[in-house]
């Protein structure tokens, strides 16, 4: 059985929670965990996924441009928790490895 840091189970949440389409086995793949671990930190967590807030402004369909940037912010910020995930997991076996 495997002990995870509080951090490195923090934000494997955090990454299956900021991804709607994900699911739950999808979730676990990417930070290389088992699917009933990440449902278990999910839960424990209290997490659930972010529901939208229509507001004026997003009630008007975006432009192709403004549709286009949003879609690279929203990977550019994956992107960047799954790097910082992997950089956690790298720290942490390192840090096993040694023992």
């Amino acid at each position: 059985m495997k002990n995870y840091p509080p951090e490195f189970k923090a934000d494997a949440v955090a990454l299956y929670e900021s991804r709607p389409e994900a699911t739950i086995r999808s979730g676990a793949a990417d930070p290389g965990s088992n699917q009933e671990t990440l449902r278990n930190w999910v839960r424990a967590a209290g997490a659930s996924r972010p529901r939208g807030r229509r507001t004026q402004e997003a009630a008007r369909p975006p432009g192709p441009l403004e549709a286009e940037n949003a879609a690279l912010r929203k990977k550019v910020r994956e992107l960047e928790e799954e790097r910082e995930i992997l950089r956690k997991a790298a720290k942490y076996f390192a840090r096993e490895t040694r023992r």
